[in-house]
């Protein structure tokens, strides 16, 4: 066996303003173990990539333009939403997998995403071993959602969370100053299937020295329409206004979505997004009060411009950590960020086993979020304040920020076989 072998990185899932910087900790900590990692793969497209034989070779790319993807956002090699089955069901996925990364001369796998790619680092793992050519996968966290079990954050959220607290006080800002003769509420969907993460940031809006009434719809909280409702009538009775801000998440009592359309996404999950307009419709026909509502979308996680220096100094050390536990002989783990303190708010990277992070869902802990289910508690301010201090911006030319966009050369097929995805 060689002394050196290469290493394969993919992004998967949706992507984030920081994932590209966990991007750049792995390659660049990569080119400074010559002696045991040979060239970075990245998988056009995510895992796709690597199923489909379409490589890139990151070494083809400069030092400068890999040191730029750390204030680039979105993925600079493209993601995918494909949700690898089990091995029960889809053994072929990952024989192909090992097939190609045998081709390549592949011993590493870096895998940057969330609960789904953990799963399926933890399996390529496992088969690797069993078919006779062990491969070290190690899962690179990263999910705005801040989800993932064990770390104390995930990459990509403080950013989200510092868009979203930036986003509501602008907009309740401008919402009182229109109060008296025209709107009355604004609501701001957010992120979060599941756990209430993002839509609890908002209410980091409102401080002792700026109080805003808002409103904070979670999905870990069962919506009352009638409490819902009078809550905002009572906000805006007092303060002449209010702010909404609801996860995609939230569900009724009869356990469905708000927002679901029967749609579904390559996961197989609910396609949520819609309820900003549910929520105000009902705030118009309950209250009878004028409104506007906005959804932020893609804009939450793509806004690098505004991003929180914590989240971006955490994205690159998982990455680089991720390299320096593989090139040990650490397989089937995860970097995860542990908090020290939290003021001063001091963190540092610990080594998180696979097994215990592979589907498994962090929800918002119930004294996070206060008795009447629409704040957040002191307790969970502590927690998120940290996250989304610090400012590191982008480098701008002529009022845009700059952005790299690489390369991407493909590495010459290897492979008579074609794989269909």
């Amino acid at each position: 066996m060689p002394k050196t072998k290469n290493a394969f990185y993919a992004q998967s899932g949706g992507v984030t303003a920081v994932i590209n910087a966990s991007a750049c900790g792995v390659i660049e900590t990569a080119r400074k173990y010559k002696n045991k990692i040979g060239k970075v793969y990245a998988g056009r497209n995510g895992i796709i990539g690597a199923l489909t034989e379409d490589l890139i070779d990151t070494s083809r790319e400069s030092a400068s333009a890999i040191a730029a993807l750390k204030h680039t956002p979105s993925g600079a090699f493209g993601s995918c939403r494909y949700k690898l089955k089990s091995i029960e069901e889809h053994r072929a996925q990952y024989e192909r997998l090992i097939e190609v990364f045998k081709a390549h001369d592949i011993g590493y796998f870096f895998y940057n995403g969330g609960g789904d790619s953990a799963d399926t680092c933890l399996k390529v793992s496992q088969l690797s071993e069993k078919m006779g050519y062990p491969i070290v996968a190690v899962h690179v966290p990263k999910t705005v959602d801040n989800d993932l079990p064990i770390t104390d954050n995930c990459p990509g959220f403080g950013s989200v969370a510092k868009y979203i607290a930036v986003s509501t006080r602008e907009a309740s800002f401008d919402v009182a100053s229109m109060a008296k003769t025209s709107t009355k509420v604004f609501v701001l969907e957010v992120m979060g299937r599941h756990a209430g993460w993002i839509a609890a940031a908002g209410g980091l809006a409102s401080t002792k020295d700026t109080e805003i009434p808002i409103v904070i719809l979670f999905p870990e909280v069962t919506f009352d329409k009638e409490k819902f409702l009078a809550r905002v009538d009572e906000l805006v009775k007092k303060h002449g206004y209010c702010s909404v801000v609801v996860s995609e998440g939230v569900k009724g009592p009869d356990g469905k979505f708000l927002s679901d359309q029967g749609l579904r996404d390559a996961f197989g999950h609910a396609q949520l997004g819609g309820v900003a307009p549910v929520v105000a419709n009902m705030i118009k026909e309950g209250l009878n009060l004028k409104y506007h509502w906005g959804v932020a979308d893609y804009l939450q996680r793509a806004a690098r411009h505004i991003a929180s220096k914590a989240d971006v100094d955490q994205a690159y050390a998982v990455g680089k950590a991720g390299v320096e536990f593989a090139v040990k002989g650490n397989n089937a783990v995860m970097p995860a960020i542990q908090r020290v303190s939290s003021k001063p708010y001091k963190w540092k990277i610990a080594m998180a086993p696979l097994a215990k992070v592979a589907n498994v869902e962090k929800m918002m802990p119930k004294d996070f979020i206060t008795p009447d289910g629409f704040g957040i508690t002191a307790k969970c301010r502590q927690y998120l304040e940290p996250l989304i201090k610090g400012e590191d911006y982008p480098p701008y030319k002529d009022g845009l920020p700059q952005y790299v966009r690489l390369k991407n050369v493909p590495v010459k097929k290897k492979l008579k076989t074609e794989f269909k995805v």
